[in-house]
Order: C-alpha cells, then sequence, then structure tokens
C-alpha cells in the first residue's frame, strides 16, 4: 500500500495555492521555482493554475483518483505543506475531504493509514521537513 496522496491530488485542482514571495526560488534559494508562480497582491504569489477557476495546479502531475505526484515537492509553499490528509495525523482534514469529495472519492479514514503502522513508520521517522510524525488515531 501507498500513501493515499499518491493516487489522489484533489486538493491540487481545488484551492488557491498562496504565499508569501519570500517562498519564491529568486529570493530563497531552494524555494517555490519563481517560473511557476504568478503575481497575486504586492505581498503575495500564488501557483500558476490556481488563480481561478478552473483550478489545477501547475506542479501536479496526475490522473486524480489514479495517481499523483507534486513535480516541485520538496520546494513546494508552505501552504501545501500545511495541508494534512484526513487521518494522517490522527483528525479529519476538511479541505481534504472536500477535495476528495468533489472528484467522488470517499473521505479518508482511519483505517487508510494502517498500512503505515504494519510497515514501521511511526513517530519516530521523522517527515521530510524533518519533523516528527504525530501519532495514529486508531
Amino acid at each position: 500500500m501507498q500513501h493515499p496522496c499518491m493516487t489522489c491530488g484533489a486538493c491540487c485542482t481545488q484551492y488557491r495555492v498562496a504565499f508569501h514571495w519570500m517562498e519564491s526560488d529568486e529570493v530563497t534559494p531552494g524555494g517555490v521555482p519563481h517560473q511557476l508562480t504568478e503575481v497575486l497582491d504586492p505581498h503575495r504569489l500564488c501557483m500558476q493554475g490556481t488563480h481561478s477557476a478552473p483550478v489545477r495546479c501547475v506542479a501536479l502531475d496526475a490522473q486524480i483518483g489514479v495517481y499523483s505526484r507534486c513535480t516541485i515537492h520538496p520546494n513546494r509553499p508552505s501552504v501545501c505543506r500545511e495541508v494534512d490528509a484526513s487521518w494522517e495525523y490522527g483528525k479529519p482534514s476538511a479541505q481534504c475531504e472536500k477535495a476528495r469529495i468533489a472528484y467522488g472519492l470517499d473521505p479518508l479514514t482511519p483505517a487508510d493509514w494502517r498500512w503505515r503502522d504494519a510497515a514501521g513508520n511511526d513517530d519516530n521517522h521523522p517527515d521530510d521537513n524533518g519533523s516528527p510524525q504525530a501519532p495514529i488515531a486508531a
């Protein structure tokens, strides 16, 4: 079993991805690739494809519900890092559920994360940001 986000991607087609211009790689080495952004206002950029409907982030490589990947995952904006999949860290996520439902996908449940327990991925294994993972609710 793999991470549920790897077969979803719905959130990347439902929300504007806006963030402070300082997150751009023009200013911050390793930041969000500036060529994939557009100016939202004097203080914020947004990912191309997320400013207005229909929303689809330019960095998304996906067939929603089948496969999904962020082509800039290590350099994605902070707002993307802050959207958790439902029950990944022991609680539901309204953003995740709304996006999945928009595509006719079932909301995630705690059972969708049991594979991680079996794989030995627990709070002693940091996520890609070096932060410990929260315990998974039973």
